[in-house]
């Protein structure tokens, strides 16, 4: 029986196939494949929600940290370059999976961890994602705040002034997300040209006022080669962390994609590229304050602060429609996705997304944020070294194991080859555990140190190759025949090949 149908790539449930499942708990009208007709994102989209989510505070002024170890300019911003350039390849891996299949990130776990196993991977996703999602809300509120104090001195001395702009940020994004996706793709077609046309007046201004300044001219304070390794290998390791969380649940959003050729054109553009020039605005705009106010200002709410009120008004407006498009797109899809995978029948994505919401304020991240540093370096900086082996074990499963070929219907049945051992695939949580327990060797044992500081890229291989090598056997993988029983091929759409 043909229960799929592929045609220019994309593969869908026939009608029957889809009926049979509608009834089963893993489906839901948010989980379910997209059909032809809803893979409308074209590459302007994909492009404009990474140019959009890029252009935040934490991209601004990521190369400061770098700088400040000891790195001249461009050895900052070839550090931001390479690892964008590195993070791209699994978020184009799994970007194939979610095009070609019209899956989200839930229900491609299924695929390598179980129909149960998936709130594995799919947790540890959302558990990071709404603890993001928690402190951007906060950096946008503090942003927020600041400007609005700077503008009129009066609504410093409002009482619970900065609870009031918390309340109203948080529930901006939660409405935004309560949407879907699909007003994500609206929301960056806005943000994107408006955020880089701002920073591009600014860094104009700064370079009119003050030339380039003295921080693009100051020099490496690394001697010798060894010297600057032992710097570069753990922060290119942060600056992959940056988005390997996206690299998992690029899914959430390829599924719209119209051709697998245009979302990665436009993925491997904008997201390096973005991240780059835009760190490199934050640079040169920095370098020219130390002329203008005599101090070096990273921080682009502080420097807004020093102009006149209607600037300070339109900078509002600005940074939080950055903080907005971030947190949206990059930490709250994910774990809404995750809350409702876990009860199909009855949770749908926006309650997913409104739980997400009350579970990011119960965090506190107002009190995250006073004990700054131990909270991103102790916890959040050390995810990568979760999230690298999950990212191994999706792209062994997908391109080596089954190349690239999967019963999309049996995705959402109990009992379809997919359910594995009760719901787990016990070769995922081994390779999983793996993958995760040979980077930890690197805090343990000294003269390992360097597993540790490269923890994201050692747990992708070590899980990946672990993977690969567990299922190359199993039972749920299908052979080409098999493949070729339940797909029904259609010849290529004569229009849709012209318009590409």
């Amino acid at each position: 029986m043909k229960t799929q149908i592929e045609q220019n790539g994309i593969v869908t449930l026939s009608d029957e196939a889809a009926m049979d499942v509608s009834d089963s708990e893993l489906w839901n009208d948010d989980l379910r494949p997209t059909t032809v007709k809803e893979h409308t994102w074209t590459g302007l989209n994909f492009a404009t929600l990474w140019i959009g989510m890029c252009l935040c505070i934490p991209a601004y002024t990521m190369a400061s940290g770098m700088i400040s170890l000891g790195m001249n300019w461009w050895q900052a911003i070839g550090t931001i370059f390479l690892g964008n350039v590195i993070v791209l390849i699994p978020i184009l891996l799994n970007s194939h999976a979610g095009t070609k299949f019209g899956i989200p990130y839930p229900v491609f776990a299924r695929l390598w961890f179980g129909s149960k196993g998936a709130h594995i991977p799919s947790m540890a996703r959302a558990i990071v994602a709404a603890g993001w999602f928690g402190i951007n809300t906060w950096i946008g509120t503090t942003a927020i705040d600041v400007l609005l104090s700077a503008s009129f001195p009066a609504w410093k001395n409002l009482t619970g002034h900065t609870a009031i702009i918390f309340a109203l940020f948080w529930a901006l994004n939660v409405g935004v997300a309560y949407k879907g996706p699909q007003a994500i793709k609206v929301l960056s077609l806005i943000a994107a040209p408006v955020v880089g046309i701002s920073a591009l007046i600014l860094m104009i201004w700064a370079f009119t006022n003050a030339g380039w300044g003295p921080i693009l001219s100051t020099p490496s304070k690394f001697t010798t080669t060894g010297d600057f390794l032992k710097v570069f290998f753990p922060t290119l390791t942060g600056v992959i962390a940056f988005w390997a969380t996206l690299a998992l649940n690029i899914p959430d959003f390829c599924r719209y994609a119209k051709s697998q050729k245009s979302q990665m054109i436009a993925q491997s553009f904008s997201l390096p590229l973005t991240m780059s020039i835009f760190s490199f605005i934050g640079i040169a705009v920095t370098s020219a304050t130390v002329v203008i106010f005599g101090t070096a200002i990273w921080d682009p709410v502080q420097l807004l602060a020093k102009f006149p009120p209607f600037i300070i008004f339109l900078g509002t407006i600005i940074i939080a429609m950055a903080s907005l498009t971030i947190n949206v797109g990059a930490n709250i899809v994910a774990p809404a996705r995750a809350i409702e995978n876990l009860y199909p029948k009855r949770i749908t994505f926006g309650i997913g997304a409104l739980i997400t919401g009350v579970f990011a304020v119960l965090m506190q991240p107002w009190f995250i944020m006073s004990n700054f540093g131990n909270y991103i370096f102790g916890w959040l900086g050390t995810y990568a070294a979760l999230l690298g082996p999950i990212d191994g074990i999706a792209i062994a499963d997908y391109w080596l194991v089954r190349r690239r070929k999967m019963a999309l219907k049996e995705l959402y049945e109990p009992a379809g080859r997919y359910n594995y051992s009760s719901g787990f695939n016990k070769n995922g949580v081994y390779a999983l555990i793996i993958g995760v327990a040979v980077p930890v060797l690197g805090l343990l044992v000294p003269g390992l140190r360097f597993l540790w500081d490269n923890a994201w890229t050692f747990g992708l291989f070590i899980s990946m190759f672990a993977y690969a090598y567990l299922m190359k056997n199993d039972q749920s993988i299908l052979s080409p025949g098999e493949y070729e029983a339940i797909t029904q091929v259609q010849a290529p759409d004569p229009m849709e090949r012209l318009a590409k």
